[in-house]
Formats: structure tokens, sequence, C-alpha cells
């Protein structure tokens, strides 16, 4: 691709989606703009790149929108080869690292908005569920590596990190500590903030803790 490419990210900066597309810009040393949007307001550009779903993460490049994260990583893999390869070549590399980027897609989100949106009982079962759903992510997928793929840093890691900024906020809520629960995760979270791209995109936890209690007022 030429590098006068028009690229825009259009995101929010909370969005664990969102820091996805950002990272793999970084990674890929991509010039891009970013636009940020207000989600209780948002831009006619997001109406018009996005009228399905009107959602964020919206990849802009040369006029034509991706919409949804991980496609949107993996159009920017295919499209600047470069010398940073994303996701894996191997076809079955590739067919673990979708299977379980799908995995948390499914699972933590909706998991993690549970725990400081309910309280008591349900409050302490989605706890439950969100836990047991990192455990698995770090037994089955992550084991004893370094990064989900290996020694490299890819798309599963592209998958999973934004969601760290947001781990402070689910502990607050629920009172527990991921540390205790998945101390190799939590590992892992350090490794990748060692990498300028992740450590510059990714949002302040304390920030995201006093706008999630905000919201939930």
């Amino acid at each position: 691709m030429a590098d006068d490419d028009e690229v825009i990210l259009l995101s929010f900066w909370a969005s664990m989606f969102g820091v996805r597309v950002r990272i793999a810009l970084e990674e890929k040393g991509i010039k891009y703009e970013y636009k940020e949007e207000n989600l209780l307001n948002k831009s006619e550009l997001l109406l018009k790149m996005n009228p399905i779903h009107k959602k964020i993460p919206v990849l802009i490049h040369n006029g034509k929108p991706i919409c949804e994260s991980l496609i949107a990583v993996q159009y920017i893999d295919e499209v600047w080869k470069g010398k940073t390869s994303l996701l894996p070549s191997d076809p079955y590399k590739k067919a673990f690292a979708e299977f379980w980027a799908d995995f948390i897609d499914k699972t933590l989100y909706d998991k993690g908005r549970k725990i400081w949106t309910t309280k008591g009982e349900d409050q302490k079962a989605a706890k439950i569920d969100f836990t047991e759903s990192l455990k698995l992510i770090e037994e089955r997928a992550l084991e004893d590596k370094s990064y989900f793929g290996g020694e490299e840093f890819g798309f599963l890691d592209l998958a999973l990190i934004g969601f760290s900024c947001w781990f402070y906020t689910y502990e607050r809520f629920g009172n527990f500590s991921i540390e205790i629960e998945c101390p190799k995760l939590m590992a892992w979270v350090k490794r990748c903030m060692e990498r300028e791209s992740v450590s510059k995109c990714l949002a302040d936890p304390n920030k995201v803790y006093e706008a999630v209690a905000k919201w939930n007022k």
C-alpha cells in the first residue's frame, strides 16, 4: 500500500475492541488519523460508515469502511504485510487463534459488564463466570507461552489485551483479584505492556473505573 493512503479510525477511548485496531496499526507502523466518538451522540461519519450496527470501531481505508474489530485487524494484516505478521501463517495455528478470539468476544464482554451492572447473587454469579472464562483462556490457550502464539506478539494477544484496562474496574466492583485467580495471565499482561504499541494505546485503568462508576450511577 502507498504511504499516502488515507487511514482513519473511529473509536472510543475506553473501548477494548477499538484498542485492537489501534495496536494493529501501531504494530504495522501505519500512519492514521484517530477520531474519538461520543457514543451518546454518534457522528454523521460513523453512521454513514457503519449504517448496519452503528458501532465503533470503524477503520476507514481510502474512504472504504471496515467494521468489527477482529475483521479490521485481519484486514490490516493482509493489506499491510510488511515485516510484521499478526496472524499465523500455519493454518492450524491461525484457526486456533481465531477460535479463541471468537471465544473472547462471545464471553468476556457480557460477563464483565454484569460484574459492574449487577449486585448480590447476580454479581457473584457473573464474577464466577468471568473468572472461569479467564482461567480457560489461561490454561488452554496461553499455557506456559510468553504470548498466545509462542514467542511473538500476535492476533490473539491483540484480541484480549484491550480487556486488561478494564480488569481493575471488574476487581473493584466485584471485590476480587484477577492476579490471584490467573497469575500467568497477569504476567502476560505485564509482558504486553512492555510493548510501546500496547502501552500507548491502552486506556488508564483508573480512568476507566472512574468513568464506569459515573455511568453506573
